[in-house]
């Protein structure tokens, strides 16, 4: 006797069988995490017919994609010969792989614009002569390795990771059981603080999770409060990330060692740049002898569990709730999580960590959605004395520190975050180099600032109009430009140091340890260099200590004997460069979001912050706003 489950598995089959043509000949339909995959012996017919498929999807309400029963593909071999032969050589495909599984054949291009013809028309005949379903990859201009192992992982356990995405899609479709409407939020982490940013959200028939970060400030309040009586790992039937940050998803893989085996969802950016971030807190938690609370196996299982969506991309990830991303401007690849419970029941947004405001790197957050009862808003700048300066006065401060300190023949160290903050700046200096308004000398890059930027050139198409524009239509690429020199050993720090005026850009952005600490040993003596601050630095941080004008510092040397290093450069903060928005944005995003949500709940912010900030949102616009604890739960409906 067949489950409920089962049997709505066989209705669905039976319902696309019943509504496609016999000649289609359908051999399987499977469940491909939120994906119905239609396999035919025949798929001419259906990718002839596409209307006949869209049709079918808005009448289920569900993502269906159509693939090539396995005996009707051609062979490897052929199936190569036929796409290069279809693809002008003008594309410079640099690779082509199969995913046997998934029935994909993965073209990456130089152009892939070529690749796919004027509207998909390449794509639909290379279908139609290999039936293999293209997937096009853009070949990244700087070679990242983690994006190769990170493919690699995806396609060796190809066979693995669709048995598992099909176990996900049983889970997504499977039928409701109960619809008495109920929806509650906990907060696990990130309210009235910052760092360790998690939330739970319950409706009568599921349960997602929304970020799982890491504090790595604070052993005391480092996990998320996972202890709750409200969560259960078994039960959990999705996990959502906003971006790449530790305080956002740095306890994802923590999951899969528990126990974990459902999706994970996020954009490819967020993938790339997670993984980067988790396995560097694995590195440095060993170096210092501290706990670390996953392994590199998890983290693998996490990517092979990830599914990456695109901005605007409407997906099931449980029977009553759909997921949609949204851009947040904060760092490449972040979102604002849409989350659309019931049939049309009940809206939230979490903005995540969002950027109200036009930078160089990306554009300003979304703030239009189809409908919104509850916004879930972050506070980390919701003082009222948190006000940025206009983006033009920025820029042109950093341009006066640096010609002064190059003209005088000093040096310009910035520490900067590795991702998002580091490649902000490199457009914003090469601007100003290619503008003549500083001086052109090298600009050195260390720390994991290279392996960053990379993965943000495998991304183009998620950078501002303006990058984009740069890159597909002038070919001109910021990134690549010749002043930028990567410094591949520490021993050639002393070299740069003891050389002419240059600009250093290192990690960590708070000097906490890294690179940034080792060139201000070298530098901080000399009247003539320059220590510019473009990040915030945390209470406690050897940054906060020179910020406050500490003359002296003590650190320890190579041989592990502490010194004392006297700090004569000249120490300057350049404020306005955050991926967050300030107080005055956030009201000004606040005001505009539309729909107009009935709640507001206010999280990732110090608690003084956080109250202010729900006050003011309460007294300014009527709307019923709280500021949550941790530990602390809210009915939604």
């Amino acid at each position: 006797m067949q489950s409920d489950e089962q049997q709505e598995y066989v209705d669905i089959r039976e319902l696309v069988r019943q509504a496609l043509p016999r000649t289609a000949s359908i051999s399987a339909v499977e469940y491909e995490g939120p994906e119905i995959a239609i396999y035919s012996k025949a798929p001419k017919i259906l990718h002839d017919e596409g209307d006949m498929i869209k049709s079918l999807a808005r009448k289920m309400r569900k993502r269906l994609v159509v693939r090539s029963a396995p005996e009707v593909r051609l062979p490897h071999e052929d199936a190569e010969r036929a796409v290069r032969e279809l693809v002008p050589e003008e594309a410079e495909i640099t690779s082509v792989d199969f995913d046997d599984s998934r029935g994909e054949v993965i073209i990456e291009a130089q152009k892939p614009g070529l690749v796919i013809g004027r509207s998909g028309a390449t794509l639909r005949e290379i279908t139609r002569q290999t039936f293999w379903r293209p997937s096009v990859i853009r070949t990244p201009p700087i070679e990242s390795n983690l994006i190769k192992q990170i493919r690699y992982i995806v396609q060796s356990e190809a066979a693995k990771r669709n048995r598992t995405f099909r176990e996900i899609g049983r889970r997504i479709h499977r039928p409701t059981l109960v619809n008495n409407g109920w929806i509650r939020l906990a907060a696990l982490g990130g309210f009235r603080e910052v760092g360790r940013q998690c939330m739970f959200l319950q409706t009568s028939e599921s349960n997602v999770l929304i970020d799982c970060g890491v504090n790595v400030g604070t052993p005391t309040r480092a996990f998320p409060r996972f202890d709750m009586p409200e969560f259960s790992i078994e039960e959990l039937d999705a996990v959502v990330v906003t971006h790449a940050h530790l305080d956002h998803c740095g306890m994802v893989p923590f999951l899969f060692k528990y126990g974990y085996k459902g999706p994970v969802y996020m954009t490819a950016p967020t993938l790339n740049l997670a993984t980067l971030l988790q396995l560097d807190y694995l590195d440095v938690a060993e170096r210092e002898g501290k706990l670390r609370p996953f392994r590199d196996k998890d983290v693998k299982e996490s990517i092979l569990h990830t599914i990456a969506l695109n901005y605007g991309e409407v997906t099931d990830i449980a029977p009553d709730v759909r997921l949609t991303l949204h851009n947040a401007g904060h760092i490449l690849g972040s979102s604002i999580v849409h989350l659309h419970v019931g049939d049309g029941m009940y809206n939230l947004a979490y903005t995540g960590d969002f950027k109200f405001g036009r930078t160089r790197l990306l554009e300003p957050a979304t703030f239009t959605f189809p409908r919104l009862e509850t916004l879930i808003l972050e506070s980390t700048y919701g003082h009222p004395t948190d006000k940025m300066p206009p983006r033009q006065e920025v820029e042109r401060k950093l341009a006066t520190v640096i010609r002064r300190t190059l003209e005088r023949g000093g040096k310009v160290l910035i520490p900067v975050l590795a991702v998002g903050r580091a490649q902000e700046m490199m457009v914003v200096i090469e601007d100003l180099v290619s503008k003549r308004r500083i001086p052109k000398v090298p600009v050195y890059i260390e720390g994991m600032i290279a392996q960053a930027t990379a993965i943000h050139t495998t991304h183009p198409e998620a950078l501002s109009k303006k990058i984009r524009e740069m890159i597909f239509h002038q070919g001109v690429n910021p990134f690549l430009s010749d002043i930028f020199v990567q410094v591949d050993h520490p021993e050639k720090r002393e070299e740069i140091v003891e050389g002419g005026p240059c600009i250093i850009m290192a990690t960590s952005g708070m000097m906490a340890g890294g690179p940034s600490v080792e060139y201000f040993r070298l530098l901080a003596a000399e009247e003539k260099n320059t220590l510019v601050f473009c990040s915030y630095q945390g209470e406690n941080t050897l940054g906060r200590r020179i910020q406050k004008g500490w003359k002296e510092i003590q650190m320890r040397n190579r041989e592990g004997k502490t010194t004392v290093i006297p700090v004569n450069l000249e120490v300057t903060t350049v404020e306005g460069f955050s991926g967050h928005s300030d107080r005055k944005q956030i009201l000004n995003f606040v005001k505009r979001v539309n729909p107009s949500p009935e709640r507001v709940l206010v999280c990732h912010g110090e608690a003084s912050k956080c109250l202010n900030l729900a006050s003011t949102i309460h007294k300014a616009l009527n709307i019923d706003t709280k500021a949550l604890m941790v530990t602390e739960n809210i009915k939604l409906r």
